[in-house]
């Protein structure tokens, strides 16, 4: 939900600097401002149960304040838990 949200607040600011449209990063932006934090807490709530070295959690946490990074980190929940 953080990436995606990322992507969409992308979008608003694309639309804020080329059509005016301010609306979307004021409604967006603190959305995913509260989906980020979550993202971190839960990460780090949860690393030491996937196996996770701190610095692949806070690598983890690096890559979801990039775009499409918080995709690549599904991946490793993901492929973590196959291994389960």
């Amino acid at each position: 939900m953080e990436a995606a949200s990322y992507l969409f607040l992308l979008v608003a600011t694309a639309m804020k600097y080329g059509a005016s449209y301010k609306t979307g990063v004021t409604l967006l932006g603190p959305v995913h401002g509260v989906l980020y934090l979550i993202y971190v807490v839960a990460l780090f709530r949860w690393f030491s149960h996937m196996g996770w070295s701190f610095y692949r959690a806070l690598g983890a946490m690096m890559l979801g304040a990039l775009p499409l990074g918080g995709f690549l980190v599904d991946r490793w929940i993901s492929a973590a838990n196959q291994r389960i």
